[in-house]
Formats: C-alpha cells, sequence, structure tokens
C-alpha cells in the first residue's frame, strides 16, 4: 500500500476522478428506520480547516462540499489555481501556498534565495488580492550547517520578502517539521530554533506553523511549548502520533486538552486537520476529528 507524505504531495497535487462511494437504493428507500441523527453544531471557538493534500484523492468541489457541511471553515495548502473553488464555497485559505522549491530547497541556503525571493516576491500580491493572510515557507535541508549558519541565511534571504509582505499585510510562516521520521535533515525542526529566527526578523509579518504531530516526535512537551511561545504561532496542524492517521484513541496526543490550551491563549487563527485517513470511511474520519477539537 502507497505511503502518502507531505513531499510526494507537494511535488504534484492531482485532482482525482476516481468515482466516491454513494448510499445503495436500500438504504435510500427504507422507511422503517429513523433519519440518521444531525452531527452537533460547532462552537467555533477555534476556527478549523483541512489540509487538501490528505485528501487529494477527492476531488476539490467534493472536499469543499463537506467542509462547508461540517463547519470547516477553510481548506490548507492549496495555490491560486485553487481559490477560484474555494471562494465558490465560501471557505477561506488559511495557509496558502506555490511559492516554495521544496521541502528541502529552502532559505537557509542562498544558493536558493534568487529562485525563492522571485517566486515569493510574486506571490505575495496575489495572495493579497484574494484576501488571503498567511504564506507558507521552510528553512530547508541543514546540509550540515551549524545552526547559526542557518539563521543567518534564513534572515537574508527572508527579510526583503518580509518587508514587502508587511506592504501588503501578508505573513510569511515557516513550518516546523520533525527531522527524526518524516523529514531527515529539516533544520527548523524545533519550536526553539523558529522563535529565534523569528525574534531576528523582528516582525510580525513573519511567524511559525506549530505542527503538533511533528514536533510531538522531535520534543514533545506540546502544551508547554505553545503556550510559552504563542506569539511567534500564527498558525497549528494536526495529526495522529504515531503514524500520522486518525485522531483517535490510537495515538498518544491528548487534542481536547492541547485545543483548550491554544484557546487559552487568545489565539485567533486556524487549526488544520492534516491526518492521512486509514478509514474506508475518510470523510467519517475527517468529522471525528473535527469534533474532537471543537473545545
Amino acid at each position: 500500500m502507497a505511503i502518502w507524505n507531505r513531499r510526494t504531495a507537494l511535488k504534484g497535487l492531482l485532482t482525482s476522478t476516481a468515482a466516491v462511494g454513494t448510499l445503495g437504493i436500500a438504504n435510500v428507500c427504507t422507511t422503517d428506520k429513523k433519519p440518521p441523527s444531525q452531527p452537533t453544531p460547532l462552537k467555533n471557538n477555534i476556527k478549523q480547516s483541512v489540509c487538501r493534500w490528505c485528501f487529494q484523492d477527492m476531488p476539490l468541489d467534493q472536499l469543499c462540499a463537506a467542509a462547508n457541511e461540517m463547519g470547516i471553515k477553510g481548506i490548507d495548502l492549496v495555490g491560486p489555481k485553487d481559490w477560484p473553488t474555494l471562494k465558490k464555497y465560501g471557505l477561506d485559505s488559511p495557509m496558502c501556498n506555490g511559492a516554495e522549491i521544496n521541502l528541502t530547497d529552502g532559505f537557509n541556503d542562498p544558493q536558493f534565495h534568487a529562485r525563492l525571493q522571485k517566486q515569493y516576491a510574486d506571490m505575495i500580491p496575489l495572495v493579497a488580492k484574494a484576501g488571503y493572510t498567511n504564506l507558507i515557507c521552510f528553512s530547508g535541508s541543514r546540509r550540515g550547517m551549524t545552526d547559526e549558519a542557518g539563521w543567518t541565511n534564513c534572515v537574508r534571504g527572508l527579510q526583503p520578502l518580509v518587508k514587502l509582505a508587511a506592504q501588503h499585510k501578508v505573513v510569511l510562516v515557516m513550518e516546523l517539521l520533525n527531522s527524526k521520521i518524516d523529514h531527515k535533515d529539516y533544520q527548523c525542526d524545533r519550536t526553539a530554533w523558529g522563535v529565534e529566527l523569528a525574534k531576528r526578523l523582528g516582525s510580525e509579518n513573519f511567524k511559525l506553523l506549530y505542527d503538533i504531530y511533528h514536533m510531538q516526535i522531535d520534543e514533545g512537551d506540546v502544551i508547554r511549548t505553545l503556550t510559552e511561545h504563542h506569539p511567534y504561532i500564527a498558525h497549528y496542524h494536526t495529526a495522529g502520533v504515531p503514524g500520522r492517521h486518525e485522531l483517535d484513541d490510537s495515538q498518544e496526543l491528548n487534542y481536547p486538552a492541547i485545543m483548550r490550551a491554544i484557546l487559552a491563549t487568545g489565539f485567533k487563527g486556524y487549526v488544520a486537520q492534516e491526518f492521512i485517513p486509514q478509514k474506508p470511511d475518510k470523510l467519517a474520519s475527517l468529522r471525528q476529528a473535527v469534533q474532537l477539537c471543537d473545545v
């Protein structure tokens, strides 16, 4: 069975036309069964979104319609070509992408600065024009680089873009990824590393994407860490640990407690579901995760 990961998905997010199962005729025609109960409306104290790549085998229109029905407010990690579809359904794009090269060739390496600066300079005005705020970016792999060299290079590469982002009211958001399992050698693999970079840039237009799954793997201590560093965090991603699967009793994180901690910081942004469904009914898994995180 193929294993999906972020690196594979970001190389080419293709819309599948695979058929989707529908209710059988017997279910529709049976009259002696009670209609299914309606899901409990969300409190929406924390806005939720869902990452497109985790449901890449599902047509975007179907995912958007399901998101609306569940009370999800946005779709993460889509670029300009998909924004019209989101707008059709009244959904936000809480974390835009499309300017990055990949997850390994990032701002910590000067050889990529010219290309990245061109791509981000082109994308930032598009994000603003569409009415969105957050645009994802990545440190890239260490390739033997020290922390100090990584910070210095990232500041040099990002500084002009952060100024441009401020002009357009856009925030560049660097994702924290684990380097233990999924993204070997990735440099921004600890919250403290990302926070130090944010301090050196000294701008509200650069923040962090705190991926709960990734940081549980590389550093743990999730609630204390996000509570301490919340001023530097613009966005959150979820997934079950281990395996990046459903948010259920097979994984080690207490998501309701984590969501309450996020809420207690005064956070007004989005938490995006970024787990890879393993159960046959993927939308049921998504609904369960959304309900679990609705505190």
